[in-house]
């Protein structure tokens, strides 16, 4: 059967909530430290079949972070998903989680290779970066494309994670890797995924202006004061090889990181993302990788993304040259 014959989308549901999102339902965390300050590396997969360890006996695993624009040191623990990872974080700081933009692990610098996406090692040190100056640009559309990659945070804003060079965007020096995009010609973009803010962009009418309202990652100059609570200087970054994967329901549990061949596949898939869709989501194209990894033909993987990612309704020759994707990771190829 050809691929996308067949192929039949869910029915959207009725109520709209997070535990719907299919991407952000898991996040895999490293740079954890238990209790009694032992940092681990090993893993603890709990088999499908069994049901949770009682809270008493599982491993409390500690989190070291700062703001990134300076801070003390804080610990947080006890959270599930990326939400309440920012509650946590909000907690430790005093601010409103809310204020969070995004977070990058063992580096205080907007680096989007460095992004707290799906894993997080055991022995990873969290920063989070808070909002800081606002900014509104007018924007001259004069190209299809605007030399843009958008993100997002998992909980609700959708920001800059990489410009082209030479593009229309990489012409305005305001404008910066790490901006939260905030509005599009006066449209909120807050509680946007990353793939609807592309989608919007991408279908501005070109040889026509529009508005930008921005708010880029606060920088250290903004917050000195703050710096002397605590320095950087005795932090140890770490390199742990273990997973904590983050679960809207049920508790964390600690796993192996990805294979070899599952690394080169995702990989892969984020740049098709990129390619097709304007947008990078290590978490999805691992999320797509596991659905087809053990299907035995395309048609198969198309009702798996349509099972599970059928909000995105991917086209079939994206489709077609993930799984392609996928084949060659299997094989060496990549």
């Amino acid at each position: 059967m050809p691929l996308g014959l067949g192929r039949r989308k869910k029915a959207p549901p009725l109520v709209e909530n997070e535990e719907a999102e299919p991407v952000r339902e898991g996040l895999n965390v490293t740079g954890m430290e238990s209790a009694d300050g032992l940092t681990g590396g090993g893993s603890i997969v709990q088999g499908s079949g069994l049901p949770p360890p009682p809270a008493s006996l599982r491993p409390r695993l500690i989190f070291h972070t700062q703001l990134a624009h300076g801070s003390p040191t804080g610990r947080i623990e006890g959270f599930s998903n990326v939400r309440e990872l920012y509650t946590k974080i909000g907690e430790a700081f005093a601010i409103t989680p809310s204020e969070i933009l995004f977070c990058t692990l063992n580096t205080h610098k907007v680096d989007m290779d460095k992004l707290l996406g799906g894993q997080i090692g055991l022995e990873d040190f969290i920063f989070a970066h808070v909002k800081g100056q606002k900014k509104e640009v007018e924007v001259f559309k004069g190209e299809d494309a605007l030399g843009l990659t958008i993100t997002d945070n998992g909980a609700g804003y959708a920001f800059i994670k990489r410009i082209r060079e030479g593009s229309v965007i990489d012409r305005i020096q305001v404008i910066s890797v790490g901006d939260m995009i905030e509005s599009i010609n006066g449209k909120i973009l807050i509680g946007c995924r990353h793939y609807e803010v592309a989608k919007m962009l991408k279908e501005l009418p070109k040889g026509r202006n529009f508005l930008l309202k921005l708010v880029e990652p606060m920088k250290a100059f903004d917050m000195i004061s703050q710096r002397g609570g605590g320095g950087r200087g005795a932090v140890l970054l770490g390199t742990g090889r273990g997973t904590l994967r983050l679960r809207s329901k049920g508790p964390a549990t600690v796993e192996e990181l990805p294979t070899a061949f599952e690394e080169k596949a995702i990989e892969k898939v984020d740049d098709l993302l990129e390619s097709y869709m304007g947008i990078r989501d290590s978490e999805l194209a691992a999320t797509m990788v596991e659905l087809g990894k053990d299907k035995r033909n395309p048609d198969e993987f198309a009702e798996a993304l349509d099972e599970t990612l059928g909000d995105f309704a991917f086209p079939d020759e994206f489709v077609f040259d993930v799984w392609g994707a996928i084949g060659d990771a299997k094989v060496g190829r990549l």
